[in-house]
């Protein structure tokens, strides 16, 4: 009788909740400072991490080879048969490929490691449904077929509060950063299908920033029921505001909240909004 793992990483931004629900295996990445180095989520929350962000601004690194074997030596004495893996895109992070090295070192579990092509609540997503098959007893085969249509149907869209970030990151030419500074630029940010940034729209101010993001959310749901994911970097206060806009657009069928993970703040900085569009699938089974 086969048992399938549900493995993670820690960009997902997947709640307590989630992990309980569906027995997550979660790799933590690393947030890294000058003199100490610290496991996202674990020994150190968002919220220290954005704090700390007029101090100094941390690295980051994917989680270490030793905690995917250690893993996988787990996932064998347990008694695991498949796992299926949901990643951080591999244009954003080498999670995905150095995860595939480890798994193909136990053949004893059959392996899909998913290259989620996003990030945070984007690929927390494609867990949630991935983990409902998996509850509701669908083979290893029928997940691992159906996980690109999921892929298809989910959208990530954040409004960044400043470039400085994006500038250090090498995510934005310094000339084309600075220039965006000065108009108060507060670009629209996405992902492409290749799982790599790109500029969907540059709104000026915060204000048309938001607006900006709540028509994005209102045209997706003219055409679809939507499950939607506020989600938001450092933003606290903000976000109560933007949530209830959201909250109050038709046609949602499920509306959640998440905190992105530093790992992906260090590079968008704190007071990023955002909205998850997952577009419901039409199928019946």
């Amino acid at each position: 009788m086969s048992k399938i793992a549900l493995i993670t990483d820690s960009t997902s931004d997947v709640d307590i909740e989630m992990i309980k629900k569906y027995d997550l295996k979660v790799l933590p990445l690393r947030i890294i400072y000058k003199d100490r180095e610290y496991i996202d989520r674990v020994t150190i929350t968002p919220k220290e991490v954005y704090d700390n962000f007029e101090i100094e601004i941390p690295t980051t690194s994917l989680p270490s080879m030793k905690d995917m074997e250690d893993l996988y030596l787990k996932l064998e004495e347990e008694g695991y048969t498949h796992a299926i893996a949901i990643v951080i895109s591999s244009g954003l992070s080498g999670t995905f490929n150095t995860l595939r090295l480890v798994s193909l070192n136990h053949p004893s579990i059959e392996t899909c490691v998913f290259d989620s092509k996003s990030l945070t609540i984007g690929e927390a997503a494609i867990v949630e449904e991935c983990g409902e098959m998996i509850l509701s007893k669908k083979s290893f085969d029928e997940i691992v077929t159906a996980l690109p249509e999921i892929q298809n149907r989910i959208t990530v869209y954040y409004a960044v509060d400043t470039l400085k970030y994006l500038i250090k990151g090498g995510r934005i030419g310094k000339v084309a950063g600075t220039i965006g500074e000065i108009l108060n630029i507060k670009p629209i940010i996405s992902i492409n299908k290749d799982g790599v940034y790109y500029t969907y729209a540059k709104p000026k101010g915060k204000k048309m920033a938001i607006s900006k993001l709540v028509d994005i959310a209102r045209e997706a749901l003219q055409k679809s029921p939507c499950k939607i994911w506020v989600m938001h970097g450092g933003a606290y206060e903000e976000v109560k505001r933007f949530s209830s806009m959201i909250s109050a657009l038709p046609n949602i069928t499920k509306l959640s909240f998440g905190e992105i993970s530093p790992v992906a703040g260090v590079h968008t900085g704190p007071g990023l909004l955002g909205i998850i569009i997952v577009t419901e699938s039409i199928s019946i089974n």
